[in-house]
Formats: structure tokens, sequence, C-alpha cells
């Protein structure tokens, strides 16, 4: 079970902070004092180039923090493709919803969110699998620090 969790929770880690941020709207040009503070608090809109700076910087953060042996190297090189894989999946999404037009109705809404989340899911089963021979190679402080570099901090 802890695999798994570890999984997902880089999986979401990765994938989904940049997705959030992603999707934030961006602020109005002109904002009121009371948008000029909301203006303050919400983060611009990333662009693909920038999910893609951080999603190399959290792959090679989470490298850094693993202390990688020689003989686990061939595991993370699979591992580090299907993340780059699955983060790409994900900006690809971000960017068609955001080309989409708005749904009709709510039902439209409930299918491209159940359409969405169906990908993600295949998604995590495509990183799960990649992740599992690293996993199983890490010793125990490799696993631990997985598992605390993947987690996102909870306030």
């Amino acid at each position: 079970m802890s695999k798994l969790s570890a999984a997902g929770a880089l999986a979401l880690s990765i994938t989904a902070s940049s997705a959030a941020f992603a999707q934030q709207a961006a602020p109005p040009a002109t904002p009121s004092p009371a948008g000029q503070q909301q203006a303050a608090l919400t983060p611009p809109q990333w662009s693909a180039d920038d999910r893609a700076a951080f999603t190399d910087a959290r792959i090679a953060a989470l490298k850094a923090g693993l202390e990688l042996r020689p003989n686990q190297q061939k595991a993370w090189d699979g591992f580090e493709k299907a993340l780059r894989d699955v983060a790409k999946q994900q900006s690809d999404r971000i960017a068609q919803a955001r080309s989409a037009p708005r749904p009709a109705d709510v039902v439209e809404t409930m299918r491209r969110r159940a359409d969405a989340m169906a990908a993600t899911a295949a998604s995590l089963k495509q990183l799960a699998d990649a992740t599992e021979p690293l996993y199983r190679g890490l010793d125990d402080s490799q696993k631990r620090r997985l598992v605390t570099l993947v987690t996102p901090a909870r306030r």
C-alpha cells in the first residue's frame, strides 16, 4: 500500500501542483483596490514553458534528495521518463481545456470532469508501473525521503 501511496503522492505533487497554478485565472488588467488585493494573492497564469521548467526543477530536486546509487540509475531513468510523460499529458490536457468552449450546462461540466479524471487515473497507473522498480530498489531512508519529497507541505 505504501508503494501505491508514494506513487500517488508523487504524481499529484508534480503534476497537480503545476495544473493548479496553471488553471488560475489571470488577474484583471486594471484592478480595483479590492481587485489589487486579490491579484496579489492570485499567481499569474502559467504557460506550457513555465510548467515544463517547474517540472524539470521538481524532478531534479527529487533525484538530488534521493541520492541514488549507480545501481539505481536504470530504474530512475524509466521512472523519470514516465514522470515526464505524465507531466506532458497533464500539460496537454490543461491546454485543451483552456481552448475548449465553456460547457453548455452542468451535465457537460460533469462529463468533462469525468473524462479528465479517467485520463488522470490512466496516467497514475502508468506512473505506478514505472515507480515500482525504482521504489523496490530504494533503501528505507530513500523511501522515506521519496514520500517526504513528493508530499506537498501541510499548512
